[in-house]
């Protein structure tokens, strides 16, 4: 599975880096970026709940 966040939606909540620290972070811009691609077999439960609670719908899961 993979993870992509849309940076023209992203506004740097931080909500993904919180719920899932193994594939998001906050870059320099502030903004979340993937720091695991392809999303570990572990965190890929995670990575959903960090999409599902995107306020924007910034994140995209590919299966």
């Amino acid at each position: 599975m993979r993870a992509r966040v849309n940076k023209d939606l992203c506004i740097g909540c931080g909500a993904c880096a919180a719920i899932c620290p193994q594939v998001f972070e906050l870059g320099e811009d502030g903004l979340s970026l993937v720091i695991a691609d392809p999303v570990p077999a572990e965190a890929e439960a995670s990575a959903r709940d960090a999409a599902d609670g995107c306020p924007v719908g910034a994140i995209e899961i590919e299966e």
